[in-house]
């Protein structure tokens, strides 16, 4: 089973790079909210093995990806497609409506 991806200020430009569409999970070990989308995050990057690329930033560690996209409150996923963000989804949610946000960009 596929596991999230790290992404980092490092990699991030690279990981924009993928044909797919590409869902990244801006988090941080302080949130509660987010430990509770993150299990749900790493169940859909097994569920879209090959289909989409999931992702999952630490906004501690990674202040420049963070800034540039304006993320301000986490949990933040924000869904790429062609080196765009093309879906935003703020708080925590249900994992369906991540897979639907996910599916429309299949």
């Amino acid at each position: 089973m596929a596991k999230a991806i790290e992404i980092t200020d490092a990699n991030f430009d690279e990981v924009l790079q993928s044909e797919q569409p590409i869902l990244v999970d801006f988090w941080a070990e302080w949130c509660g909210p987010c430990k509770m989308i993150g299990p749900l995050v790493e169940e859909l990057a097994g569920e879209y093995e090959g289909k989409a690329v999931v992702g999952k930033l630490d906004v501690d560690t990674n202040p420049d990806i963070t800034s540039k996209f304006g993320v301000r409150s986490i949990p933040t996923l924000l869904i790429f497609k062609g080196g765009q963000v093309v879906d935003k989804q703020v708080g925590a949610v249900p994992k369906s409506v991540l897979a639907q946000k996910l599916e429309a960009q299949i």
